[in-house]
């Protein structure tokens, strides 16, 4: 098993490395790629170094099974063809394919299935904000199918890469120094501050992150579902929330859909209001779950719930979600 990371120097990158080496993946050679200013970088992986090699329209890939590629939508549009050609299945983290036809659109926890069926040879990984919140959804839909969603999401830096990771920290440092802030990765200050736009916006009003999530859910739940999305980008450096009110065909009770979010697979229950115990970004940060709590009946609705929920951007919402893919494919060899 030959396994390729494109985008290695990047956030996303990086944690390919982190949660290949964390779940032991079982891989014989492990091989880099960036763009030509990232070429020549040294990682570490299970005790070796691995020098990243210049992505380029050639025969590199030829004897590689899985690419995980993180390195931008156009990136991956460009090189797909050169990526797949040879047999090697691309896992792909950027929006280039998501809503293609012929690309399956995959979180393991809910159509694990679907990426056995790629004619392109080409996987996506879904919006990080879709994939934390159709994970807790999934459970639900199990107990009676849901309607419609609106949802609030509360996005940090990490969104935004390791450049908005780093302009967040040197922002704060700024203030507290009465320095001038520099402004960046973001539209406007991120520190001290909250940002309704992530994305860009669309002719509905809409942003494309937000549009995200109300066609990436489709998809990926195979439903009629609706989701209505307000996306905010928040000071937080890494892992994203989500507050989640729903509507399902059934009136459910509460304890029921605990007790099926308690068993289910990537969740964490994490709801005991009276200990004052509910999902933070302080505390999950690294986790491979989501962690859902404040689980209640919404009082406008007899069938409907609202929730918080709370993820790792980087990790279940990128890398993890992306490698699990990749150990559900080594599986079914």
């Amino acid at each position: 098993m030959k396994v390729a990371i494109v985008g290695a120097s990047g956030a996303v990158g990086q944690e390919f490395l982190r949660v290949l080496e964390e779940r032991n993946f079982p891989l014989d050679e492990l091989v880099l790629f960036g763009s030509a200013r990232s070429a020549g970088r040294a990682y570490k992986f299970k005790g070796e170094t691995l020098i990243v090699q210049e992505l380029k329209h050639n025969d590199d890939f030829e004897d590689v099974d899985i690419a995980l590629t993180s390195a931008g939508g156009a990136t991956s549009k460009e090189f797909a063809e050169t990526i797949t050609k040879h047999g090697a299945i691309m896992i792909d983290n950027s929006s280039a394919f998501r809503m293609d036809e012929e690309v399956p659109l995959v979180v393991p926890e809910v159509n694990a299935a679907e990426a056995l069926n790629a004619p392109r040879n080409i996987i996506a990984n879904p919006n990080c904000t879709t994939i934390q919140m159709v994970v807790v959804l999934k459970p639900i839909e199990e107990l009676s199918h849901i309607k419609k969603v609106h949802v609030s999401t509360y996005q940090s830096a990490s969104g935004a890469g390791a450049q908005g990771m780093a302009e967040l920290e040197e922002q704060l440092k700024q203030i507290v120094n009465g320095e001038k802030i520099d402004v960046a990765a973001f539209k406007y200050q991120l520190a001290m501050n909250l940002i309704p736009q992530v994305d860009v916006f669309t002719d509905n009003g809409y942003t494309k992150e937000e549009m995200k999530m109300f066609n990436e859910t489709k998809k990926i739940m195979a439903s009629d579902i609706d989701v209505s999305a307000m996306c905010v980008r928040v000071p937080v450096m890494r892992n994203h929330s989500e507050a989640i009110w729903l509507e399902t065909e059934d009136e459910l009770d509460i304890e029921q859909v605990k007790q099926a979010l308690s068993i289910a697979d990537g969740v964490t229950l994490q709801d005991h209001n009276d200990a004052g115990e509910y999902p933070m970004p302080l505390f999950s940060q690294g986790e491979d779950d989501v962690f859902v709590g404040r689980i209640r009946k919404d009082l406008t609705n007899t069938k409907g719930l609202t929730l918080w929920c709370v993820g790792d951007q980087i990790k279940k919402g990128a890398a993890l979600n992306a490698v699990q893919i990749a150990e559900f494919l080594v599986s079914q060899k």
